[in-house]
């Protein structure tokens, strides 16, 4: 069984070291990131960033957005 603390130790990685970090973003994430830039009254990014650039515009936009992500 996998150990709890590995996804807890994965979770909190910087986005640039993901293995899977220049695949392109989840159909969440862009839901998500549209979401976001409406309640902070921004443009949306766009749609072909990749997992991880698209994890990073999510935590500036929690902030924008005064969600304190």
């Amino acid at each position: 069984m996998a150990d709890p603390q590995d996804a807890t130790e994965n979770a909190a990685k910087d986005p640039d070291d993901w293995t899977t970090g220049d695949e392109p973003m989840t159909g969440p994430q862009r839901s998500y990131l549209h979401t976001l830039a409406q309640q902070a009254g921004v443009e949306a990014p766009p749609d072909d960033l990749s997992k991880a650039d698209a994890s990073k515009a999510i935590d500036e936009l929690q902030s924008k957005a005064g969600r304190g992500g």
